[in-house]
């Protein structure tokens, strides 16, 4: 049989609108990607959350290649986050693998996915809001302080994006532009998206390990994915992202609160 068969034009053309607007707005894939497939598609919430994991490693690889390339990536950054994130990654699955099959823990994954969808959106609407709440009360970090609080977000988004695929965009960038603010953005972009590579890899493979992912579903939405980045990115500048950002961030919150409720 050949690998094309396996491929489905509807889930290709979801890729390819995700991936766009991923291009576009630079987050929305994972928040969006996994809610799409459970809501509309009927998937399993385990078989979602698996094959999405895959999906964003793959497809976030390329973006690092360039940022890397171009230098727009803060390894410091990256190993701060990870040494965080892939423990709490590992001890997340293990948890999981201990809960049984995946039907025995879709409700809880269907609850996490809601709250993190939430979560983005509050982060995407109120990031200004909530930097400068931050930055009043808590006030200019250690460098020693900013290590280890960058540390703790890698160990939140490790078990956030193991459970829900949710977490490593918006919410990783809101907390790495208050930790980071002498920072370029467009580095601190690089690094989140560099982070995310290792950490949806070792939550993908262990949801496979688990029997979590879809082989057909993954080559469909990569298929779709792929492009639609690359015309995102090559358009992003003619579309002003305060007109994006208000729709993508309300699209969550209704998804999050069916999800989550």
């Amino acid at each position: 049989m050949s690998v094309f068969s396996a491929i489905s034009p509807l889930y290709s053309i979801s890729g390819f609108a995700v991936g766009l607007l991923v291009g576009l707005t630079g987050v929305g894939g994972g928040s969006l990607m996994t809610p799409l497939l459970v809501l509309l598609f009927g998937i399993h919430p385990s078989t979602a959350v698996g094959t999405d994991l895959l999906y964003a490693s793959i497809t976030k690889a390329g973006g690092t290649l360039v940022h890397g390339l171009t230098g727009s990536v803060d390894w410091r950054v990256v190993r701060r986050l990870a040494i965080g994130s892939i423990p709490a990654t590992a001890v997340t699955l293990l948890l999981l693998s201990q809960l049984g099959s995946p039907d025995s823990h879709s409700a809880l994954i269907s609850t996490v996915l809601g709250i993190a969808l939430i979560l983005t959106a509050i982060s995407l609407v109120f990031r200004k809001q909530v930097l400068e709440v931050l930055a009043r009360r808590i006030g200019a970090l250690s460098p020693e302080q900013t290590k280890l609080v960058t540390i703790a977000t890698g160990v939140t988004l490790g078990v956030l994006v193991s459970i829900s695929s949710v977490g490593a965009g918006a919410l990783g960038m809101t907390v790495l532009i208050f930790l980071y603010p002498t920072l370029p953005v467009s580095r601190l972009v690089g690094s989140d998206i560099a982070h995310a590579v290792p950490l949806t890899l070792i939550a993908g493979l262990g949801h496979w390990a688990m029997g979590s992912v879809d082989g057909g579903l993954l080559l469909s939405l990569l298929t779709g994915s792929i492009p639609g980045i690359v015309i995102g990115s090559l358009i992003a500048s003619r579309v002003p992202d305060i007109a994006l950002r208000p729709i993508l961030a309300g699209t969550l919150m209704l998804v999050g609160t069916k999800l989550a409720l």
